[in-house]
């Protein structure tokens, strides 16, 4: 990672693939092109994992960004029956919270395909933290490495709920517990930076304006979470790049 650099210099589109330490930096014409390109990349890892190991085991990622994925994925020609279904994070909510993230994966995705209901494994995040890290941390193990993460990143450059400064994004457990998230709930569960960096893949999904700030600080070598996440395929849309920064660079 470079050195921290909070001046104006100009930065460039490598500079960000330099600083991400990125294994693939695409950039899509809109959000819509985002999704549809990382729908048929899922569709086909999945084929390549259910013929090399019989399973695919796929970690989804929370947020807006996702979302249209997801439904897209509806319609790819995938065997369901072999796909497990993890999370990389959760909010502490009763179950079926519209605000959880597996309630969004399962309204935008799982109800409309033929996954069985027992390869989906949801965090039971409704226990509180700890205990749902706890429980989660077990149920995980055995499937470990997974063969996707998918990633977003918020704008203050956050990954799953590994947020700047907090203490879970420090620690090595499997999964940890979240507590005082700058976001509500202020509880939640995250697999911990470990899991996510031994994915046999991690695919980013970044979108929107709204994250020109956070990438354009990763350029210039700070280190927020996001960026400590290596060897990742990032697929970002242009409104998402700093505005010093080109796609073609």
């Amino acid at each position: 990672m470079q050195t921290p650099d909070t001046g104006t210099r100009n930065t460039s589109a490598q500079d960000l693939r330099d600083a991400l330490d990125a294994k693939e930096f695409v950039v899509h014409r809109d959000a819509e092109m985002l999704a549809a390109t990382v729908a048929q990349r899922i569709a086909a890892l999945a084929a390549q994992a259910i013929a090399a190991r019989g399973a695919f085991r796929i970690a989804l990622a929370g947020g807006n960004t996702p979302r249209r994925c997801y439904e897209l994925l509806r319609d790819m020609a995938v065997d369901w029956q072999r796909v497990h279904v993890y999370y990389g994070d959760e909010r502490c909510l009763p179950r079926g919270d519209p605000g959880r993230n597996d309630s969004m994966a399962q309204q935008a995705w799982l109800d409309h395909v033929a996954v069985p209901a027992d390869n989906v494994h949801a965090i039971p995040a409704e226990l509180g933290a700890e205990a749902a890290a706890a429980e989660y941390a077990k149920l995980l193990e055995p499937a470990l490495p997974l063969d996707i993460v998918l990633l977003g990143m918020g704008e203050d450059g956050h990954t799953a709920s590994l947020f700047p400064g907090n203490p879970a994004t420090e620690q090595g457990d499997a999964v940890v517990a979240v507590f005082d998230a700058p976001k509500p709930p202020p509880q939640r569960v995250s697999l911990g930076m470990p899991t996510l960096n031994a994915a046999r893949e991690k695919i980013f999904l970044v979108a929107g304006e709204g994250k020109r700030e956070a990438l354009g600080k990763i350029a210039r070598g700070i280190a927020l979470p996001a960026a400590r996440i290596a060897r990742a395929e990032w697929h970002v849309d242009g409104a998402a790049l700093p505005g010093e920064i080109v796609s073609g660079d």
